[in-house]
């Protein structure tokens, strides 16, 4: 899976604080009943209301690896539409459509 060079170097540079950072993950994924495909999408909706893109980008890759279609994708980020706004929603989608692109070349 695809991961940024930053996020990378924070791997390198702080081992510990990551490890940790990655079983908080892991445990609040673990935390529910939830499957990983609705984890990714509502993780998904929760980055474009941040208007995160590298959130946007990174969850979009995850849900399509867990199953999710375009749609769905598309689909969550709308459901944030009413609740963060349009330029937000516009934004993530953009980001969506970067991923797809990247996926097809």
């Amino acid at each position: 899976m695809y991961l940024p060079q930053v996020y990378q170097k924070f791997q390198e540079r702080f081992p510990e604080v990551f490890n940790h950072f990655k079983q908080l993950g892991k445990a609040t994924r673990e935390a529910g009943p939830l499957d990983e495909k609705t984890q990714d999408l509502i993780k998904l909706g929760i980055a474009a209301g941040a208007n995160s893109r590298g959130g946007v980008m990174s969850n979009t890759r995850k849900a399509m690896a867990a199953g999710a279609t375009v749609e769905e994708v598309e689909h969550a980020i709308l459901l944030a539409m009413t609740t963060t706004g349009f330029p937000n929603t516009i934004a993530a989608l953009s980001w969506v459509q970067e991923v797809l692109a990247e996926t097809k070349g």
